[in-house]
């Protein structure tokens, strides 16, 4: 059940950040043109943020405990390869879990910043755009690879 619930939970993240980033934004640029879209693609990946990050932390909760039930043995019992083997690949999840979030964060509260005063003041909008696309990219890469190890774990 456990392990369902993880694959669940990386596959809602990584295919609304799939949708919303490749499918819904660029539409809304083809359809609207910039300076309605650009706003609208702005709530759009607030609101993304934000559900990355109650979806990442449900995910570090659902791994938290598939982490303890892989812990080592008491110091009297021999290490079994297997349950050394889940550990780490639990771990190596909630790494890339982590990186994603914080990415995230980056972007809601830096990034996402930077490009509305650029909008407003002129400043190097070509940049902070690009900056905050590779976030993006990052975020979903690492949902990927979360979706990705979770469907591989026993």
């Amino acid at each position: 059940m456990q392990q369902r619930l993880a694959v669940f939970l990386a596959a809602l993240w990584w295919g609304g950040m799939s949708g919303l980033s490749f499918v819904a934004v660029p539409t809304l640029f083809a359809q609207l043109g910039a300076p309605v879209a650009g706003p609208v693609a702005a709530k759009l990946f607030s609101l993304q943020c934000w559900a990355g990050l109650g979806i990442g932390m449900a995910l570090l909760l659902v791994l938290r405990r598939a982490r303890a039930d892989a812990q080592f043995p008491l110091a009297d019992e021999t290490v079994d390869p297997q349950r050394l083997a889940q550990m780490q690949r639990v771990l190596g999840t909630m790494g890339f879990v982590l990186a994603a979030m914080l990415l995230a964060l980056l972007q809601e509260f830096g990034v996402a910043q930077k490009i509305v005063t650029a909008r407003a003041t002129g400043g190097d909008l070509r940049l902070w755009h690009g900056l905050g696309t590779l976030m993006v990219l990052g975020q979903w890469l690492c949902a990927g690879a979360a979706l990705w190890r979770t469907a591989r774990m026993n």
